[in-house]
């Protein structure tokens, strides 16, 4: 007969053996869960270097052949210029501008009327000359007469140095430009809204319209994205979150929602917006310190408090990203869903596809 006495070293061995594997599984389940977390998307190009430090992107949309669309990079330096490449990154070296005083951020609008013709434009902050420039495109020809004067008045040092630029095209047509700065004051005025139009020379000039915008104080305020569709304006308060507002400045000055608030690793940096339909789409929003993007619903949380949720993160190759832009179309072959582009901090700039940072849940969803 066998005992009972000799039967519990085989079951306690089987037991431990049956938990051991169990343990091994989640172990080896959780392992498998945290690398899907932390899996890196890789750029489908990265692009030709600048000369002096990458920072902030934005694309022009070729409108008879969006494949020969133009991305245009700023090269932040005192020696620094504008850079334009091609849909793989390569640079179109007779359309680079050269010789800014450190250009720091860049937007792209569409058909101001200047010298009765609609115009293509882009506009640049130049931190050394407190000025905006604006070149036509695709030519990158200058239309400012030497650049525009903006934050004229301001005293306090920091308070001219221009860092963000968000243009903003109304129904009506005006194209506003919303100006960002080192630092500011936190009553409330930190941005200031200039409207572009033609001085009667076809050359732009800039007429201060509104002063708005709060600041924690914390960092700084970079980085400003404009949803035209919608109406509203989204800038990056570095360290507390971003903030949004009306766009159209008779619409008022009162922040309309604080979100992005919590799990950001170090700054709040370069937003975008991915369009799904006028109304729907996403907004990514960069944090800088963990290499990856917060992705953000358009639309507001469907409750009281005006908030836009949090959809998903990911993280990407490109290196303390600071700059970002998106196209929400049909470029090419390549990026036939839209295209993402994301300053590096080695001197590039990192196109993606967007398939491939939304993600098949992304993909299908549309908000409600």
């Amino acid at each position: 007969m066998i005992s009972v006495k000799n039967l519990i070293c085989p079951i306690a061995i089987l037991t431990l053996l049956v938990c051991g594997c169990q343990e091994k599984k989640q172990m080896s389940e959780a392992t498998l869960s945290e690398e899907k977390l932390v899996s890196v998307i890789e750029p489908l190009f990265e692009s030709d270097t600048v000369a002096h430090d990458s920072d902030d992107p934005a694309v022009w949309i070729n409108p008879q052949d969006p494949a020969q669309s133009l991305i245009l990079g700023t090269d932040k330096d005192q020696n620094g210029g504008l850079y334009v490449f091609d849909l793989e990154g390569k640079v179109k070296k007779d359309k680079v501008v050269r010789g800014l005083q450190r250009p720091n951020n860049v937007d792209v609008e569409y058909g101001l009327m200047l010298g009765g013709k609609l115009t293509d434009i882009a506009v640049v902050t130049e931190r050394f000359t407190h000025k905006l420039r604006i070149f036509s495109l695709p030519d990158m020809k200058p239309l400012d007469g030497g650049g525009i004067d903006v934050f004229v008045g301001e005293t306090k040092e920091g308070e001219r140095d221009l860092m963000g630029i968000g243009l903003y095209k109304n129904e009506a047509g005006k194209i506003y430009a919303i100006v960002g700065r080192k630092t500011g004051p936190t009553s409330g005025s930190y941005l200031w809204q200039y409207l572009l139009d033609d001085n009667g020379s076809g050359i732009v000039k800039a007429s201060l319209v509104r002063k708005f915008g709060s600041y924690s104080g914390l960092k700084e305020i970079e980085s400003i994205a404009v949803d035209d569709q919608l109406g509203f304006v989204y800038y990056s308060d570095e360290g507390k979150g971003v903030r949004k507002y009306f766009a159209d400045p008779e619409k008022g000055n009162k922040e309309l929602a604080l979100f992005a608030t919590t799990g950001f690793t170090e700054d709040h940096e370069g937003i975008s917006i991915y369009k799904l339909t006028d109304s729907t789409g996403y907004i990514l929003v960069s944090d800088q310190g963990a290499n990856q993007f917060k992705i953000f619903d358009r639309l507001p949380d469907h409750d009281s408090s005006g908030m836009q949720r949090l959809l998903k993160t990911v993280k990407v190759k490109a290196n303390h990203s600071d700059g970002s832009e998106m196209v929400s179309i049909s470029l090419n072959q390549n990026f036939k869903s839209g295209l993402f582009v994301a300053m590096s901090d080695n001197k590039t700039f990192h196109l993606y596809r967007w398939e491939d940072i939304a993600g098949k849940e992304l993909l299908k969803i549309r908000s409600k």
